[in-house]
């Protein structure tokens, strides 16, 4: 009876958001964007000011996501008009019907819950949950905990996520989730009392299930709270559904987590640069050579997708030379040995101090003007605005982060020919692989369990099978001709075992998607324009969906 719970149905017509959060690598405080006053545009104590004035640039997290869809869909429209048969003036009603479908959130739940903390006092919660589309179900997408969480920011992930999955070519559609609290403020049992109560909440109204939504972590939350809301689904709501682990992604792995997800959007990141960056042509266009070697790159955020990031780039050959964090920077032109920064940073719970590098002595977001060819957003949206935008230096912006670049922004680098490759395709590492732990769930089995064996005892008859071969060509006078096997292929030998086959999914899930973007991108000549591209790829795929399978109730 203290439940307050408040559904709401997005009109159509309405036209006017990080996957996994370990809790050992939270950032410290809860970075965001949300509560900035729009009256500090440009002062002093805002450290990313943007302008109230111009819509493109001081507009909500929700309408800025708007926008980017509205200029992808005028630049779809003709060519979608074209495509159909029929009277001219028909096919374009059409089109701009479903176009309409396409862009609001379809539902908002509010809930209002009382805990009674670990003191013996009452506090009232607040959180949400927003389902952007049902164009492809179960809906997906994470639930944060962060003390500014409002409906206008799950609204904007929401929508996100539903054409980030479309880019990628999962089938889901887009959700998001929030409850409004700083969880470094409340003791395990009281975030335990918080997820399973919300947990209840949600799938009370048909907002949990593993055929409905399926959350996963998102900003300050991780696999234990994953693991809250798996465990109270089954226990309660779910206890006839056989299938229930699959209600939420993220989870550990003794409670049907998938090897591979922890790292999975820093390495969907790398895969996403790595298209890019080979790319004689898009390098051509920015003014550097390709490849990863001798590159420097600064990331703001040192979380779960920073760390990983990080790691990967070096791996590649890349340089880091700068991490921002909230409560400091440091700098080193020579490079940073993530191994090193991530045991220290576990040691200390923060990177300040680290003895490899320099503190930064400047204000946070100055490091982000520093000389390097890569920079990563990895915390929060909207710091690349209209004005910091002009001070960058980089050539290349990977948005490891959900809407870190305001139109405004977006355009003012992309007049200096920096290569801005967009949230919506370079962090879907995160969903990718959430949707390889739905289907294990859903299947029952982990991946290579039923093929590793059989995989392994091949690629030794293989090899047997060319040294009889040789024998019997050439005798065996000197003895038995030895085979020896690549490093490479006896890395493989073994068979392939679940994270090797999560890694190589997701591999070929950011590569066919970079060239399918790379592809409209050409078609359209759209250059630099690299969001549009992908906004585009997701739309057209959006849209077909539903022309396709037609509407229900009209």
């Amino acid at each position: 009876m203290f439940s307050k719970l408040v559904t709401k149905s997005v009109a159509a017509a309405h036209g006017a958001t990080r996957e996994l959060l370990p809790s050992g690598y939270q950032t410290g405080r809860v970075l965001r964007l949300s509560a900035r006053s729009s009256s500090a545009a440009a002062s002093d104590s805002n450290p990313y000011p943007i302008d109230p004035s111009d819509p493109q640039d001081g507009a909500s997290f929700f309408e800025m996501v708007e926008l980017y869809y509205d200029r992808a869909a005028s630049l779809l429209t003709p060519r979608l008009v074209k495509d159909l048969s029929g009277p001219a003036e028909e096919r374009e009603k059409r089109v701009k019907g479903v176009l309409a479908m396409i862009k609001p959130c379809n539902r908002v739940m509010a809930v209002t819950f009382p805990i009674r903390r670990d003191n013996g006092e009452f506090e009232m919660i607040e959180g949400w949950r927003a389902q952007h589309s049902d164009h492809k179900v179960p809906t997906k997408g994470g639930i944060r905990y962060a003390i500014d969480v409002c409906a206008d920011e799950v609204k904007a992930l929401a929508s996100l996520m539903t054409y980030k999955c479309a880019c990628v070519d999962v089938p889901f559609g887009g959700a998001k989730g929030g409850i409004k609290i700083n969880p470094k403020l409340y003791s395990e049992n009281e975030l335990e009392k918080i997820t399973r109560r919300f947990t209840i909440e949600l799938a009370k109204k048909g907002y949990l299930g593993p055929g409905i939504d399926v959350p996963a972590p998102d900003m300050g939350t991780g696999p234990r709270e994953m693991s809250w809301i798996a465990d109270t689904y089954k226990q309660t709501l779910g206890h006839y559904d056989m299938n229930a682990h699959a209600c939420v992604t993220g989870k550990p792995i003794s409670q049907g987590g998938i090897h591979g997800r922890v790292s999975a959007t820093g390495r969907g990141v790398f895969h996403g640069l790595d298209m890019f960056i080979n790319s004689a042509y898009y390098m051509g266009m920015v003014g550097i050579h390709p490849g990863f070697g001798n590159k420097t790159f600064i990331i703001q955020g040192f979380g779960n997708v920073g760390l990983h990031t990080m790691r990967y780039l070096h791996r590649a050959g890349a340089r880091c030379i700068g991490i921002m964090e909230w409560n400091g920077s440091i700098f080193n032109p020579n490079g940073i040995d993530p191994r090193e920064l991530e045991d220290y940073f576990l040691e200390n719970k923060s990177i300040v101090g680290f003895p490899k590098a320099q503190p930064y002595t400047g204000p946070e977001e100055s490091l982000m003007y520093e000389q390097c060819d890569i920079f990563i957003p990895a915390a929060i949206e909207k710091v690349i605005t209209k004005y910091t935008a002009q001070r960058i230096k980089a050539k290349i912006i990977a948005e490891a982060a959900n809407g870190p670049t305001t139109l405004a922004a977006d355009k003012v680098l992309r007049d200096k020919n920096v290569l801005i490759i967009p949230d919506m395709y370079i962090n879907a590492g995160g969903v990718t692989v959430s949707y390889f732990e739905w289907l294990k769930n859903l299947n029952h089995v982990s991946y290579g369990r039923l093929t590793f064996k059989y995989e392994r005892d091949s690629n030794f008859y293989l090899l047997e099978s060319v040294q009889q071969s040789l024998e019997k060509k050439f005798g065996k006078a000197g003895g038995t001709i030895p085979i020896t096997p690549s490093d490479s292929f006896e890395r493989r030998m073994g068979g392939a075992s679940e994270k090797d086959i999560v890694h190589s999914g997701l591999a070929q899930t950011m590569e066919g998607s970079a060239r399918q973007i790379m592809a409209i991108a050409m078609d359209y000549d759209l250059g630099l324009d690299l969001r549009t591209a992908a906004y585009i790829s997701s739309v057209s795929k959006i849209y077909n969906c539903y022309k396709e399978a037609g509407l229900t109730f009209t």
